[in-house]
């Protein structure tokens, strides 16, 4: 068994050394520079990895008390956390007498919280004092093994927030609350299950950990590099399928993944020669890549680690949550597959410029962009089987199966499968290396997620996400539009600081009730958190999946993350038919009032013709380039029809049917087009 448990996904082989450390070091700082601990002490850190992997899948097998299981989840991260992730750079590859020291007192504090059980429980409120140095012990465990993991701005917004919930009663209002002591806040955010080891937690112990482990066993069966195979088999290798190449094989691979920086640096190390050789710019390509790495984070049946969070605090099922993003990711996809249309008829028309100037023959041309590929028959003969890792899931789900027991069927599933063929089989060496591998990946997110604690946990004793609900509405004059707007720039403004999950986990219970109180169902007010919460992923200075496309492919990355807004487009639009149109619940698969399901289909057809608009709008170039004042006439007929209701508010006595009129102006547009294309 391998000495080091670094995640497995992210192959970076294909690089040249300087690009794949760039790479290295730009995923490090989403997942924190790991040590390579040698010898003994190696296979020692594989061993508690493995341990972690066992003690959930036993978990999810057999019944484990509360918070039994999320002491120990938290309790393994410190341990892992602590020996795997450095103090400093300089102290890498080494385990220093302080980690020592540290892992010490991380078993010491679990093993406090887990043998004092219900005593422990019940005087939280009257805490013994040695509660409190436990307590205070625990908080900054966490908070340094959050910093080892992601980095330091994490701990600092909690440390102000711990400040906050200390001195908040020398604010002025609104933000007054009256204080709280050391006796009162520390067993709120460390003994109770409201703090560290509340919902995040618990999520993240008995789901999110799974599908790390799940994730990992596919990618050591070699799911990943099917799905990326058969989607450049699929589209023949043709010049024009460069684009269609990577969305799809950014979907295929994307969704058991959940990762979006590791699916845009699997992709780009291998399609970004494909998208030079046809004619893509290196920012375009990079853009386009990180595009596909978000959609990772955004599909069924592997969504980010919010999705679960979002099943929990809605107190609805998994399957739920993959339900309500059916309809948006197609059309995120959807789009995507809009854009690079658009993208073969301007490299089209440029290539055809270039042979009609002699600069290059047509027989130039088809050897320059040929490609090799293996028949698609002949790849789904040897290793289809892998597409049931797509849907094993779902099926489990579908059955009745919680979503626990679930993932635990489809990694039955997928590692008996596995043997199937001789270079995908799992073996004893090759499955327990992904197991460890899978644990090791769990534990930046479970310390994500014990220090998020902090932050709610104040937030909750405080009050602080009423009061900011309605210092929101009240700055939007009680418009919802308005609301919407403050409330994604807020959850936006968040991401940039923090991982997606913990966006998502703060905005959450700060600003999704301000859309609630203005009539917004829950569900759709979590939806439009969780997808601002995910555009942090392309937006700098957390732009991960930018960056590390523009390492590949050697475009500048703020270039690269322009390009990016370009092709995420919908990322940023359709949240906001969820919550200012009453009917744009339809597009999360939900009826609500009167609706009916012709009226889910309508307003999926106008989204998706909206979404085509301003596609073209963004790209520049429809039937031929256009005219400046044709990209603001399809930015404005994709608007009326993406956003009818809110507009048919706004501009009623203007314009009485926006949606009609955005699609005349579309269609005329369109005619222009086709008379005035070139011959």
């Amino acid at each position: 068994m391998s000495s080091t448990v670094l995640p497995p996904e992210v192959p970076t082989g294909a690089l040249d050394d300087a690009t794949a450390r760039r790479v290295e070091a730009l995923i490090e700082q989403e997942e924190g520079a790991q040590n390579r601990l040698p010898g003994l002490l190696g296979h020692m850190a594989v061993a508690v990895a493995l341990a972690m992997s066992l003690f959930h899948l036993w978990a999810a097998w057999d019944i484990v008390p509360t918070t039994t299981l999320r002491y120990v989840h938290v309790g393994f991260a410190m341990v892992l956390g602590f020996a795997l992730f450095p103090m400093a750079r300089r102290f890498r590859h080494r385990l220093m007498v302080w980690d020592v020291a540290l892992i010490a007192a991380g078993i010491y504090v679990v093993w406090y919280l887990v043998a004092g059980g219900d005593d422990l429980q019940d005087r939280y409120v009257f805490p013994d004092p040695m509660d409190l140095v436990v307590g205070w012990m625990l908080i900054a465990l966490v908070l340094e093994v959050t910093r080892r993991a992601t980095g330091w701005i994490m701990p600092v917004v909690a440390i102000l927030f711990l400040l906050y919930g200390f001195f908040g009663n020398h604010l002025p209002p609104p933000w007054q609350h009256q204080g709280y002591d050391a006796e009162r806040l520390v067993p709120h955010l460390t003994i109770t299950l409201e703090g560290i080891f509340g919902t995040a937690v618990d999520v993240s112990a008995s789901l999110i950990v799974l599908f790390t482990i799940y994730g990992a066993i596919l990618q050591a069966s070699g799911a990943g590099k099917f799905f990326v195979d058969f989607s450049f088999a699929l589209t023949g290798g043709k010049p024009q399928s460069a684009g269609r190449t990577v969305v799809l094989s950014s979907f295929l691979l994307g969704g058991p993944s959940g990762s979006g920086v590791a699916t845009t640096v699997t992709l780009g190390t291998v399609a970004w020669p494909m998208m030079r050789k046809v004619g893509y710019r290196a920012d375009d390509a990079g853009g386009l890549l990180a595009a596909g790495g978000l959609g990772a984070i955004i599909s069924p049946p592997v969504m980010g680690a919010a999705a679960f969070l979002i099943a929990e605090y809605l107190k609805i099922g998994y399957l739920d949550v993959l339900v309500m993003a059916i309809i948006p990711t197609c059309l995120y996809y959807a789009s995507l597959l809009f854009m690079v249309e658009l993208d073969q008829r301007r490299i089209a028309a440029r290539r055809a410029d270039a042979v009609r100037r002699g600069e290059m023959s047509a027989e130039e041309l088809d050897a320059a962009t040929k490609m090799q590929v293996d028949p698609v028959g002949k790849l789904l003969r040897l290793y289809g089987f892998h597409f049931s890792t797509l849907v094993a899931i779902v099926v489990f789900m579908v059955m009745g199966y919680s979503a626990t027991l679930s993932v635990l069927y489809a990694m039955v599933v997928a590692v008996a499968l596995s043997y199937l063929r001789r270079d995908t089989a799992l073996t004893p060496r090759k499955l327990l290396d992904a197991l460890a591998g899978g644990a090791v990946q769990s534990v930046g997110i479970a310390a994500t997620c014990a220090c998020a604690g902090i932050i709610v946990g104040v937030i909750t004793l405080t009050g602080l996400g009423l009061k900011f609900s309605d210092i929101a509405i009240q700055a939007a004059g009680g418009s919802l539009v308005v609301t919407a707007i403050y409330t994604g720039l807020i959850v936006w403004v968040v991401g940039l600081a923090v991982p997606v999950t913990a966006s998502y986990i703060i905005c959450a219970v700060v600003a999704a009730p301000a859309l609630m109180k203005l009539g917004v169902p829950d569900y759709a007010a979590h939806m439009f958190v969780f997808y601002y919460a995910v555009l942090s992923e392309v937006s700098p200075p957390t732009a991960l999946s930018p960056f590390a496309a523009s390492a590949i492919t050697g475009a500048g990355p703020y270039r690269t993350t322009l390009m990016a807004w370009k092709y995420t487009l919908p990322a940023f639009i359709l949240p906001f038919v969820f919550v200012t149109d009453p009917e744009g619940v339809g597009l999360l698969l939900q009826l609500r009032g009167n609706m009916t399901w012709m009226d889910v289909a309508w307003q999926v057809l106008l989204a998706t013709i909206g979404l085509a608009a301003l596609s073209a709008a963004c790209q520049g170039w429809l039937l031929r380039a256009l005219a400046g004042w044709e990209r603001w006439a399809l930015v404005l007929a994709g608007l009326l029809m993406v956003f009818p209701a809110a507009l048919q508010a706004l501009l009623a006595d203007l314009i009485p049917a926006p949606h009609l009129v955005g699609f005349a102006l579309a269609v005329g547009l369109m005619a222009l087009q086709w008379r005035t294309r070139p011959a």
